[in-house]
């Protein structure tokens, strides 16, 4: 993670550290923040430890990337849950072979208000909506 900062960027921000700072605090400032930066790695390190050992041979297993925050779109997440094909129910003691029973296509709420418009009957009330 470089948040966009360029070799160019990073040494006039090391030039104006050291012209601010001086020369004379610099090495204990820098010493200070290479402190800071090994112990929040260490605390990382030692929270992946901590889930490894409570979660046994399943952290292996688990698919990080999956996780991932940065993977989270709402408008992918919905479109593909409305495309979803349902799993076709098989007739109770049919062959494996044998046809299997369509389910009904389920209809969209608007779809549905804008079918009983047409039938001229009222759209579907939800008494526990606000």
């Amino acid at each position: 993670m470089s948040f966009g900062l360029t070799f160019e960027k990073l040494l006039l921000i090391g030039l104006i550290a050291v012209l601010i700072i001086g020369p004379d605090r610099l090495p204990a400032l820098a010493a200070q923040f290479a402190r800071l930066i090994r112990s929040l790695r260490d605390m990382a390190n030692g929270a992946k430890e901590r889930m490894r050992e409570e979660m046994g041979p399943d952290y292996d297993d688990v698919d990080w990337k999956k996780l991932d925050p940065r993977q989270y779109d709402p408008r992918r997440i919905i479109r593909e849950a409305l495309l979803e094909d349902e799993a076709q129910p098989v007739r109770p003691g049919a062959a494996a072979g044998a046809a299997t029973v369509t389910a009904p296509k389920r209809e969209s709420a608007y779809a549905q208000r804008q079918r009983l418009q047409r039938e001229g009957r009222p759209a579907p009330f939800d008494s526990e909506a606000t």
